[in-house]
C-alpha cells in the first residue's frame, strides 16, 4: 500500500488529537494506492482499545465501495505502547483477512507509524511506502 506524506500526516494528527484515547479509522485504496483516509470515532473512548460502531463501519465501507475503492487498511493508535499489534488487535484481525493494520505509536515524543498484515495470528511487518 502506497500512502502520501499528507495522508500519513492526517492519520498522525488524528492520533495526537484523540490522545490519550486511541484513534481509529479506515484507509481506502485503488490499485494499492491510498485514495482516502476515513477517520472514525472510537466508541470505546479508551486509551487501551478502539471500537468503531457497526453503523459507522457499514457507512464507511459503503462509501469505499460506492467510490470503486477497496478497504486497504484499518488504522488506530497505541497511546501507551509501541506500534505493534496487541493480542486484542491480533484477535480482531482474524475477521479482516488481507487487510493491513496501520498503527501509530504516540507513547514517545515522536509518533511512530508501522504497518502489519495479520494472518492466522501471525504478524508480518509491512513497510510503509511513502508516495513520491
Amino acid at each position: 500500500m502506497e500512502i502520501s506524506a499528507e495522508q500519513l500526516e492526517l492519520i498522525t494528527e488524528h492520533a495526537l488529537r484523540d490522545a490519550p484515547n486511541e484513534c481509529c479509522g479506515l484507509i481506502a485504496v485503488k490499485e494499492g494506492v491510498v485514495t482516502r483516509v476515513l477517520p472514525a470515532e472510537n466508541e470505546a473512548h479508551s486509551p487501551l482499545r478502539f471500537e468503531i460502531s457497526g453503523k459507522a463501519l457499514l457507512q464507511l465501507i459503503d462509501s469505499i465501495e460506492d467510490e470503486g475503492e477497496e478497504l486497504g487498511a484499518i488504522y488506530h493508535s497505541h497511546t501507551r505502547s509501541a506500534p505493534y499489534p496487541s493480542q486484542t488487535d491480533i484477535n480482531f484481525a482474524a475477521g479482516w483477512p488481507g487487510i493491513e493494520w496501520l498503527i501509530v505509536g504516540t507513547a514517545t515524543d515522536v509518533p511512530e507509524v508501522r504497518s502489519y498484515l495479520i494472518d492466522g495470528g501471525e504478524v508480518t511487518d509491512v513497510p510503509v511506502a511513502i508516495a513520491g
